[in-house]
């Protein structure tokens, strides 16, 4: 579990760069500024639950029997798909409805830290 976590917030983490630098660079011209401010807010979030993917493969490696810790992973990834995500497709697509889901991200990230509070906790 420790590696999947690892590999994926290392993945997750230069993705954020990429974007970022794509949002600074080719959007910065081609967005107004609320829509690159919703951009960066995006990178933002998505950076900061990569690092908390660290964390959960690092906790993995020294608590591998802590349960329910892989939950608190898969929360997290499914909030910077979810929140994210869809703060991304808005930007690019300029579609309002998406942020429509960007609640349900939010809602992931907040489970996945009560999770990972729950499973350090009982550790």
């Amino acid at each position: 579990m420790s590696k999947i976590f690892l590999t994926l917030g290392a993945l997750n983490a230069t993705l954020c760069v990429m974007l970022g630098a794509f949002g600074a660079h080719a959007l910065k011209a081609r967005l107004g500024p609320e829509l690159l401010a919703t951009w960066q807010t995006a990178v933002q979030y998505h950076f900061l639950h990569a690092l908390g993917l660290l964390v959960v493969g690092m906790l993995a490696r020294q608590m591998p029997d802590a349960r329910g810790l892989h939950w608190a992973g898969w929360l997290m990834l499914t909030g910077v798909l979810l929140f994210s995500g869809s703060l991304y497709a808005l930007c690019l697509t300029g579609v309002r409805g998406l942020g429509a889901i960007t609640p349900a991200g939010g809602a992931a990230f907040i489970a996945a830290w009560a999770v990972l509070a729950w499973v350090s906790w009982r550790s």
